[in-house]
């Protein structure tokens, strides 16, 4: 990691007229504690250390009357004890403005793009209180996505929280990143994407793909890799909704927020917590989880001047959506997208069990009453094949009667006019990206409820876009 540019004190609101000097007393990996004679910097103050000033320190402790621990957002080589550290008057800021459309950023507020330097900006502190209840908005209104099983089955909500949750290697990066395709053309509103402890690999390919696709003039991308220390990806998400926090607020405009992954940040709290001392909870995590979520979650909202729609990509350790991190971010999210590892085995991708996913917006007051009744179908067809699957893997499908074979077949094609081929994995799959829109997608799924493609091999209806391209498949 580069070390910071920025001078710190130059973009503190408010500098003090002296300077506050400390004394570092002792470096345990990121975990600096310090003395202050003069004056006692208050808890999330930023300290910087080292002969360039590179080291910075954020406080999360006061011990006692002279004494405070912080942990250090930057690498910490270098640091002795002894060495002075300088108090610089405030908390982390991140820069907002117009300036940042189609930048790259780091936690600290510098651009990582290698184009020129920041002009026309201001800085706000990270840390920022969620808006009122007065303030915010009410209106339920479904975000289209242009992939048809979430539209149909699990519809997103334009100021909501969408989660995609899965285990490793189910294709959470790439339905997000499909998602940035389809929206980010089709919006007026501003892209923020976030990643948090993801791999540095994907941020590259990602801010390419969008100046090839010409969307990167109304998108701002913040990264805190997994290489960074664990301070540093617990703070990039607040950067990031600042950002997101004067778009909504300043410019009254949409805010789409992207983030990549949102397990990455409990975990960088509880490295953390682990390293300044604190008790862990339930399996390790630690004991304020789900204080620290609630505080980056509930920023995200819709008010009377704006909306932030959020996705993000949740990783489920060893695919067990009871632990701890899992549970506490689905009671976050207006809808919960679940990728299953044996429907990706099936090659049915995107690979989301439909029967474990879940909307708040998939009711009839918000999608209307054809909508509702449809995906209510959908489910309980597909619920059923569920359940004859253990039957047909023992006795074959010849043993069910002929009301059970039709609900198979129905079930099975489907499944399989679910699947959809991504513009982001033609260059793998050979197949052209397809965008379907909510009506086609629907009537798909109603003539298939209809028994018209009966007559039609189930390979007729796998990786279509709309439900007329079987015919010319047939």
């Amino acid at each position: 990691m580069n070390a910071p540019a920025l001078d710190f004190r130059a973009v503190q609101a408010g500098e003090p007229a002296a300077a506050n000097w400390g004394v570092i007393l002792s470096v345990r990996g990121s975990v600096v504690d310090a003395r202050f004679d003069q004056k006692l910097p208050p808890v999330h103050a930023v300290l910087v250390a080292g002969a360039k000033r590179e080291i910075i320190i954020e406080v999360l402790a006061q011990s006692d009357a002279r004494h405070v621990r912080g942990i250090a957002l930057t690498p910490t080589q270098g640091l002795a004890r002894g060495m002075k550290v300088e108090d610089t008057g405030g908390p982390l800021k991140a820069p907002v403005g117009k300036g940042l459309l189609s930048r790259m950023f780091d936690v600290f507020g510098n651009v990582i793009d290698h184009q020129a330097p920041l002009a026309d900006v201001q800085w706000r502190s990270v840390h920022r209180a969620p808006p009122a209840l007065a303030r915010r908005s009410t209106k339920s209104e479904i975000f289209e996505t242009g992939i048809k099983v979430i539209d149909v089955l699990v519809p997103l909500e334009r100021g909501g929280k969408a989660g995609l949750f899965g285990g490793a290697g189910v294709g959470k990066t790439v339905l997000l990143t499909e998602m940035i395709h389809n929206m980010v053309g089709h919006q007026d509103g501003v892209s923020i994407f976030c990643g948090i402890g993801e791999r540095c690999r994907e941020g590259e390919e990602l801010y390419h793909d969008m100046k090839e696709a010409g969307v990167l003039p109304n998108m701002v991308m913040v990264f805190g890799q997994m290489n960074e220390p664990p301070g540093s990806r617990f703070r990039v998400g607040h950067a990031a909704l600042t950002m997101a926090e004067y778009f909504r607020d300043d410019e009254h405009r949409d805010v789409l927020l992207l983030m990549d992954n949102i397990f990455r940040f409990i975990q960088a709290g509880m490295e953390v917590s682990g390293l300044m001392g604190q008790m862990p909870s339930r399996l390790g995590y630690q004991p304020t989880m789900g204080t620290e979520l609630s505080g980056l979650e509930e920023r995200i909202a819709n008010t009377d001047t704006g909306a932030i729609t959020s996705i993000q990509a949740v990783y489920v350790p060893a695919d067990d959506f009871t632990d701890p991190a899992a549970v506490h971010t689905f009671s976050h999210l207006s809808a919960s997208v679940v990728l299953s590892r044996k429907r990706a085995s099936e090659g049915l991708f995107p690979a989301i069990d439909p029967l474990q996913s879940s909307s708040k917006m998939a009711t009839p007051g918000v999608v209307g009453e054809r909508h509702y009744k449809l995906a209510q179908e959908i489910r309980r067809t597909l619920a059923q094949y569920a359940d004859l699957k253990d039957i047909i893997a023992m006795l074959g499908l010849e043993q069910l009667s002929p009301e059970d074979r039709n609900v198979v077949a129905r079930a099975r094609r489907l499944e399989r006019f679910l699947t959809q081929p991504f513009f982001t994995t033609e260059q793998f799959t050979g197949h052209a990206g397809k965008l379907v829109s909510l009506a086609d997608a629907l009537d798909g799924c109603e003539r298939i409820l209809n028994d018209e493609f009966k007559d039609y091999p189930e390979s007729a209806l796998y990786m279509i876009g709309t439900i007329d391209e079987a015919k010319k498949a047939k």
